[in-house]
């Protein structure tokens, strides 16, 4: 496994990070297809095993158990130290004031059942909070220990940008790493976004690199408990489905002339594009096996350009 420091951070990082959405207590309001205990605690060792350190969840994920669980098995399982654990807050009342953000941030550390986060996410831009209130809490967070560092998720890059200028302004904490949503099949942050985190040094950690599993197979639906009931992947996706398919045909290609998977050349396609790590949601070892590899192949302009010659505008699915 291969590490990269996490924007202008000392925080070292694995170039895959085990996303925390598949575990927690499965509801029809959130995810259905979710891991349970017992099930966590062994994809969370296999991650741990195969040199993966980076692990991500948030205050919302399965209305707080995903938070539970991980906490959990990372507790029976890995020094505290060894671990980068990343956790979010926003989908909650106050979103990002404040005394909502104080309070979130307290529970998280409570069902992480850790003293500290290390990367403390805002999963989304709050229109209703003033960008000075949410960038000096934050600020407050990192001076008290609680947090090392920040991160940011889905938003406009100009919204984005004018909270790290706050926060150069006031001689706040910055943020290091952003995950957005970006793989072969949504590329949207490449006009404003992505030149935004360049610019401040930002890792990029996005978030659905498979885009829910359609770029890691040749049919674009599967027999799966989470492709038949995912209301989130099916409303970002299958609108688009037909011109998207296209590039899935040409994945398998690019896969089959590699000698590689469709999974490992989408990763692979990331870190061409100077991706830090991915956010991979598994509830399968083999999974992680799988993207654990996608380091190791190298794409050819050639490659680059066949994988994206097909790309059309779609609609802002993830920013509003």
């Amino acid at each position: 496994m291969e590490y990269v420091k996490l924007g202008n951070t000392d925080i070292k990082v694995s170039r895959v990070c085990l996303g925390g959405m598949s575990f927690g207590k499965p509801s029809q309001d959130f995810h259905e297809w979710t891991l349970n205990m017992d099930e966590t605690q062994a994809i969370v060792n296999h991650a741990l095993d195969i040199g993966i350190n980076f692990f991500d969840t948030a205050n919302s994920y399965s209305h707080g158990s995903a938070e539970e669980y991980l906490g959990s098995a990372l507790k029976k399982s890995a020094k505290r130290q060894d671990v980068v654990l990343a956790t979010k807050v926003f989908f909650n009342e106050g979103k990002l004031s404040k005394e909502a953000i104080i309070r979130e941030c307290d529970l998280s550390l409570k069902r992480l059942d850790t003293d500290y986060i290390d990367l403390y996410i805002i999963h989304r831009f709050d229109y209703s909070t003033p960008i000075e209130e949410t960038m000096e809490t934050l600020h407050q967070l990192v001076k008290c220990g609680k947090v090392r560092a920040l991160g940011a998720s889905a938003m406009y890059g100009y919204q984005f940008h004018n909270m790290q200028i706050c926060a150069e302004r006031n001689s706040l904490t910055l943020f290091s790493s952003m995950q957005n949503h970006y793989n072969l099949l949504y590329r949207e942050d490449e006009r404003d976004m992505i030149p935004v985190c360049k610019q401040y040094k930002v890792s990029l950690t996005p978030y659905s690199p498979l885009a829910a599993g359609r770029l890691a197979r040749l049919n674009w639906s599967a027999d799966t408990k989470r492709s038949l009931t995912d209301r989130t992947a099916k409303a970002k996706y299958d609108a688009t489905e037909a011109q998207d398919y296209e590039i899935v045909k040409r994945v398998n290609e690019v896969a089959t002339k590699c000698g590689a998977t469709m999974s490992q050349v989408a990763l692979a396609w990331l870190y061409a594009k100077g991706v830090a790590s991915p956010v991979v949601g598994a509830t399968k070892a083999h999974y992680l096996d799988d993207a654990a590899k996608a380091s190791e192949i190298t794409l050819t302009n050639d490659d680059i350009a066949a994988l994206e010659e097909m790309y059309l505008p779609h609609k802002v699915v993830s920013a509003l």
